[in-house]
């Protein structure tokens, strides 16, 4: 059935869409971003400016505040690798720890930037489709441990420690120990896998090898 011209348009409008959202949200973020940090600091240094500078808009002047606080903290993060800002450092996390309420979500933060930042990525080795939250229906989940331990003496095959993320924030999720014949591995990578999840399926990576598609469902087929 051909599409009507009306469809045609609301598909180039759905399209262009697409294509403008994530500048607009980018631009968004960069104006809130310089609005928060810049719009802070100017006012504190603008009215020793030479008058002649005191004339620029001010958002140059929000623009370069923003720049110099980013960079202090990219130098605060050098800093923070040598020795005594090791020590200043962890002082000064036992001291916010130490904070009713506020320690909790500084460690829940903590442990969430470790878990998947890129440091400890390796944390996740393997990117996995699993049944989930019912058999026949499908979820992306990411091996965390293909060892052995207590858990695995109490069952009766080889499991794999998985963990699967709730979509869009990652952040929470479920760990199970699933079967090793239950769990389909993908070729995608962790980040893959991670943008798919945030995008709740609409971002899929491109697999370019529908030979290897075939041959690996023939395996498994067998």
């Amino acid at each position: 059935m051909p599409e009507t011209r009306l469809t045609s348009l609301r598909n180039a409008f759905l399209t262009g869409l697409l294509l403008v959202a994530p500048l607009v949200v980018t631009i968004w973020a960069l104006r809130v971003i310089i609005g928060i940090v810049g719009g802070s600091i100017t006012p504190l240094f603008s009215p020793y400016l030479p008058r002649v500078l005191q004339q620029l808009p001010a958002i140059i002047w929000d623009i370069i505040a923003t720049v110099i606080a980013l960079g202090l903290v990219t130098l605060l993060g050098y800093v923070s690798r040598l020795f005594l800002g090791r020590i200043i450092g962890a002082a000064a996390e036992r001291f916010i720890q130490n904070i009713p309420g506020v320690g909790g979500f500084y460690n829940s933060v903590k442990q969430f930037i470790e878990t998947f930042g890129a440091k400890d990525r390796a944390q996740f080795s393997k990117v996995v489709l699993v049944q989930f939250p019912r058999a026949g229906s499908y979820t992306i989940g990411f091996v965390t441990n293909m060892g052995r331990g207590e858990p695995h003496h109490h069952l009766d095959q080889e499991h794999w420690a998985v963990f699967v993320p709730t979509c869009p924030s990652p952040v929470n999720g479920f760990f199970m120990y699933l079967p090793r014949a239950e769990i389909i591995e993908l070729e995608m990578s962790v980040g893959d896998g991670m943008k798919t999840v945030i995008s709740c399926g609409a971002v899929m990576p491109t697999w370019p090898d529908p030979a290897s598609a075939r041959t690996a469902l023939g395996q498994r087929r067998t």
